[in-house]
This record gives structure tokens, C-alpha cells and sequence, in this order.
């Protein structure tokens, strides 16, 4: 059976949920409860962490590119957990204007649809009974969601603490926690979010670190009483249909950023994932039928990129004769040359004519769907949905488009990948979207 859960949310980014959520599965963890993380919204770095901090695989949720059955499949692998937290993304409300898939990617819909109550976490520096005021609006909202309570971070002292209780209390919204300052459990963090988990060697002390934090400042068992939902309908299999029956999958610091559903999907449906690290000089596996290069971060890592003649050699000889795909920083290292942030080019595959640079930075950010233009990886040419989030600038793209591109507004994006093929036939083709799922 499903378990309850409940979802970790804020009225914006940067109020601790990460923190919090972190903290939590720790502490739960070291009392032997046994929690399933999610993470509402396209984000694919948060996962990793809860992975570490619950011992378990954390799935993506995202209202936009997920259909209800697909939602209801992900979150029936919690079956065997004792409690489901999900960790939500940005504010409680925030998701774009038009619906997708389910809803417009709030993590207000994940926790409507799965009757999850909200544990809503309120940065009060700089205010006091006003917080209060806060907490109602988020209360009274959306009917179909239900505060849990409020957690009150960055509590300044005891009388400070006391002062925004007493707003609380005026407006019936229990406190779960009130947690003061700690830069001890302070995660660094990049231009694309938090530095990955596993970049991090002193990972675990800071994640037992934010447990035991947690567990001084929060009553546990009033926190797992306060959990609900967990009579779902029946779900249909995912369906997600892997690029091949064998794939070769780039894995390591420069290659990390693949939705962990994907790859369940992909192992349920039969593939067989054969992962490789380009930084430690290996090539895609010669048996495999595709090679997979996902996201993450080459431009960090270009000069060794560069330099690594196995990976280079082997991935072009690939490439020769069977499909090659890339996303985001894949699709780079699949280009002909990167510039770095200092301005220097290193040569990359060359497997596609793209030119990308890092010298002058611009944000991309967004929701995007896909019409692809030629056969996916082998996955065909059914519509895609996915988010694309880089800060690399396209300095010269001239191959043919893969896709005709859209954002969740309908609106045409210029990025809209590109594809070679190769003498054989065999397609190398990239896009500047991660994947999240096929189009309903």
C-alpha cells in the first residue's frame, strides 16, 4: 500500500526547504522509519541528495509533463516505506500559466492530486507577527490544499521565536518547528543550484549533521501524525519507451543531470543501461545500440574533456555506425568546440557542427515541448516534454533542427536542437531540454 506523505514547500526559493527536507530524512532515517523522497518539479540535482540523506532512489513529480497516471505510477513505488516526504520546488503556487499535462507545475498540484498536507517553511528574518499573514494567505489559497503547519527558519532568538508564535496562534496555524541560524549545514552552491552530491566528500557528516539539527528543533512523531493521502487509484505502467534495448550511458561529474524515472522506466521496460565515465577516459560500450550523453556540467571539465583521446576515439567510432544522443551539456560535448567561462576553446566530438560558449553568459530557463523532426534515438517521433535550464550562449548551430520547439506558453524557441547523419545512416542528434516525459 501507498503510504502517507507530505510535501515540504515555501512561499519562494531560498527559505530552507532544501535544508529541511534534507535534515529530515536524515533524522527519520536514524530513528529507522524508512521515507521515499520526491522532488516536485524538473529539478535533477535535489534528488541526488535525498538519495544520500534516505537511502532511496528520489523521483521526479512534475504536474506540466506528467500525466495523472504517470504520477500515480512514480509515486506507487513508495510501496514499503513507512512515509513519503516531497520536497517541493520554488513557491507553493508557482508553475506557469498555461496547463500541461496535469497542472502548470506546481508543487501545489502534486500535493493536491496526492492529498499530501503542506509543510510550509517560512524564512521570518526581518519580520514577526507579520509571518503570520503569510502563512494565512498560503493556508486560504487553493481549497484542495492543506496546510500542515509551518516550519519558522532562521529564527533570530527566544523572544523573536516567541513574537511570531503569537501571530500563528492568532490565526490557528500550528508551529512544527522554529529553527534558528546553523551555517554549519549550509550547502554550497553553483550557477545551475546546489554543487552536486557527489562532488561533495564531506556529504555525509553534513547530512547527519542536519539530522540531528532537525531532531532538537522538531518533534518527529508530530510531524509523521500530521502525514496523510495514500489511497491512490491503480496506475498503469509508466510505458516509458527506452531510446534502445542496450544503452550506453555517460556517468560522472561531468555527465550526472538524468531524471532518475528515466532510467527506472527504461530498466522496467527492458533496457539494459551500460554506463560509462568520459572523464575517466572510457567509451560507450561497443555492444551497446545507443549512447545516451545527459547533462551536467562540461564546461568545468572541457580541458580534460578535451584531452581524453579514448573517450574522443571511441565515441566518434560509435557514433559511426549507431545513434548518438545528447542533452544540455551533452549536446555541447557533442559540438565541435566549448568555450569556457575564461574564454578558452577546447575541442569537443565534433559529432555535431555546434559552438557553444560560457564566456558570455545568458539564462535559459523553461518548460519546453518537442515535435521532433526525424527519429529520436530510436525513440521514434512522438511529442516530448521536458525543461531546459543552461547558461551557455550558441555562438554558431549549423546542422539541421531536430525538433520544432515551444515553451509552456506556445511560443516558438529558437533552440530547437539540431541532427547529422552519419554515411550509415546512423543519427547524431542533440537538444538543449532535458527529457522528462512523451507527450499525453
Amino acid at each position: 500500500m501507498t503510504p502517507r506523505g507530505l510535501l515540504i514547500s515555501a512561499p519562494a526559493s531560498g527559505t530552507g526547504k532544501t535544508t529541511l527536507m534534507l535534515g529530515l530524512l536524515a533524522a527519520l532515517r536514524a530513528r529507522g522509519v524508512v521515507v521515499q523522497p520526491f522532488k516536485s518539479g524538473p529539478d535533477y540535482i535535489d534528488p541526488a541528495f535525498h538519495a544520500a540523506a534516505s537511502g532511496r532512489a528520489s523521483v521526479n513529480l512534475d504536474s506540466w509533463a506528467m500525466g495523472p497516471e504517470r504520477l500515480r505510477g512514480l509515486v506507487a513505488a513508495a510501496e514499503g516505506a513507512d512515509l513519503i516526504l516531497a520536497e517541493g520546488s520554488m513557491g507553493l503556487f508557482d508553475g506557469v500559466a498555461l496547463a500541461g499535462e496535469t497542472g502548470t507545475g506546481a508543487s501545489a498540484d502534486v500535493a493536491a492530486m496526492m492529498g499530501w498536507p503542506v509543510v510550509l517553511v517560512i524564512d521570518v528574518s526581518g519580520q514577526a507577527q507579520s509571518a503570520a499573514a503569510v502563512a494565512l494567505g498560503f493556508a486560504t489559497m487553493r481549497p484542495d490544499v492543506k496546510i500542515a503547519g509551518v516550519v519558522l527558519n532562521r529564527v533570530a532568538s527566544p523572544r523573536h521565536e516567541a513574537l511570531v508564535r503569537v501571530g500563528m496562534a492568532a490565526v490557528g496555524i500550528p508551529v512544527l518547528a522554529a529553527l534558528p541560524r546553523n551555517p554549519a549545514i549550509a550547502m554550497p552552491e553553483r550557477h545551475l543550484g546546489l554543487v552536486q552530491a557527489e562532488e561533495q566528500p564531506e556529504l555525509a557528516a553534513l547530512l547527519a549533521e542536519a539530522g540531528r539539527f532537525i531532531a532538537q528543533h522538531m518533534d518527529l512523531d508530530t510531524l509523521m501524525a500530521a502525514a496523510a493521502g495514500g489511497a491512490l487509484p491503480a496506475a498503469e505502467p509508466l510505458g516509458l519507451r527506452p531510446p534502445a534495448d542496450r544503452i550506453a550511458l555517460a556517468r560522472d561529474q561531468a555527465f550526472s543531470f538524468v531524471y532518475p524515472h528515466l532510467i527506472q522506466g527504461w530498466r522496467a521496460a527492458g533496457a539494459t543501461i551500460l554506463p560509462f565515465s568520459p572523464l575517466a577516459d572510457e567509451a560507450p560500450d561497443p555492444s551497446a545500440d545507443c549512447c545516451w550523453l545527459p547533462g551536467g556540467y562540461p564546461e568545468l571539465h572541457a580541458g580534460k574533456l578535451a584531452a581524453n583521446s579514448q573517450f574522443l576515439a571511441g565515441t566518434r567510432a560509435f557514433a559511426a555506425t549507431k545513434p548518438v544522443h545528447g542533452e544540455c551539456g551533452g549536446y555541447m560535448a557533442m559540438g565541435a568546440g566549448l568555450v569556457d567561462a575564461g574564454g578558452l576553446r577546447h575541442q569537443m566530438l565534433g559529432l555535431l557542427g555546434l559552438e557553444t560558449s560560457f564566456a558570455k553568459r545568458r539564462m535559459h530557463l523553461g518548460y519546453r515541448h518537442a515535435a521532433p523532426l526525424v527519429d529520436y534515438c530510436g525513440g521514434g517521433q512522438a511529442a516530448l516534454r521536458g525543461h531546459e535550464f543552461h547558461y551557455a550562449t550558441i555562438l554558431s548551430q549549423p546542422d539541421a533542427a531536430l525538433a520544432r520547439v515551444t515553451d509552456a506558453t506556445g511560443a516558438e524557441v529558437a533552440e530547437t536542437g539540431s541532427y547529422r547523419r552519419q554515411p550509415s545512416g546512423a543519427l547524431a542528434t542533440g537538444t538543449f531540454f532535458h527529457l522528462i516525459a512523451e507527450a499525453q
